[in-house]
């Protein structure tokens, strides 16, 4: 199991917007692209994936226990901020840090 497996801190931190092209049927899609009814309109050229703008964020599409054990429910098809999130990013022991656990 990978560490993000037993993180997901970033899935309950982050707000992830990305372009509509990203979402299913969308030019720029990869899989079957996300779907539209885990998202959140913002403006004509930005969605976001429900539930990470909320007070306490947890993305919609996140199964699983923080810190214990999780997955992307739409892992083949989410979108390019969650594809380019690293855990070489500083912003992942930020993200580890809110939720409790310890630093990589």
């Amino acid at each position: 199991m990978s560490v993000c497996q037993s993180c997901g801190a970033c899935c309950a931190t982050f707000r992830v917007d990305f372009h509509p092209v990203e979402l299913a049927g969308g030019a720029f899609a990869w899989g079957a692209g996300v779907p539209l009814e885990m998202t959140v309109p913002v403006t004509a050229s930005i969605v976001r994936m429900a539930g990470t703008d909320a007070a306490a964020p947890r993305c919609v599409a996140l199964a699983g226990e923080i810190g214990q054990q999780v997955s992307c429910t739409i892992y083949d098809s989410r979108p390019s901020p969650c594809r380019e999130f690293d855990t070489e990013h500083a912003a992942c022991n930020r993200a580890r840090q809110r939720c409790g656990l310890a630093p990589l």
